[in-house]
């Protein structure tokens, strides 16, 4: 007899209104940052993306001008959605955060000076460190699946680089992404 082993599970493509509900979550859910839901509702939770995919997807949204989460919105839910799957997925990302930022700098104008409302800031502050380097490790997880090669090299470089040496990260990049683009092309030729 042979068994048959079963082929992995294809992502499966999410509706309009889950665009909008997910990256409302998304967005809802996340303090000091959004990379660590975005992936769990993705990859982990809702099986939208594969991770490979997801770390594709996001170095792609690092390259591109903006903030990071905003661009892998609008190119997600454009993979999705077309372009009302794109917008969709950008007014459930900004949307929520904007109405609730609006208010609470309403309140906080009269009661910003309270000692206690203070500290609560820095503790959130705190969780959402944790949170960033927890997502870093599980993504960092998935590269060290890999043999040693030039997607590490360029990982360890440009640590050194801003995070050891302290160099400006715009000169960082402009030498460090056609030299990744061309280690990356010459691997795969």
């Amino acid at each position: 007899m042979s068994e048959t082993v079963p082929a992995p599970a294809q992502p499966v493509a999410p509706t309009l209104i889950q665009l909008f509900v997910a990256f409302s979550v998304i967005s809802l859910s996340g303090f000091g940052g959004v990379l660590a839901w975005s992936r769990r509702m993705m990859v982990d939770e809702r099986k939208w993306m594969t991770a490979e995919a997801f770390n594709d997807l996001y170095a792609l949204c690092n390259f591109l001008p903006g903030p990071n989460i905003v661009n892998f919105s609008a190119v997600f839910g454009r993979r999705f959605g077309g372009i009302p799957g794109a917008l969709l997925a950008l007014l459930g990302l900004l949307g929520p955060p904007f109405a609730i930022v609006i208010s609470i700098e309403v309140l906080y104008a009269f009661y910003g000076s309270i000692e206690a409302l203070q500290r609560m800031f820095a503790a959130v502050a705190a969780a959402a460190a944790g949170l960033t380097i927890s997502t870093a490790v599980k993504m960092f997880g998935l590269l060290m699946r890999e043999r040693l090669g030039a997607p590490h090299a360029m990982a360890v470089a440009t640590f050194v680089a801003v995070g050891v040496l302290r160099w400006p990260l715009y000169w960082v990049l402009v030498v460090l992404i056609p030299l990744s683009i061309a280690l990356a092309w010459r691997v795969r030729r």
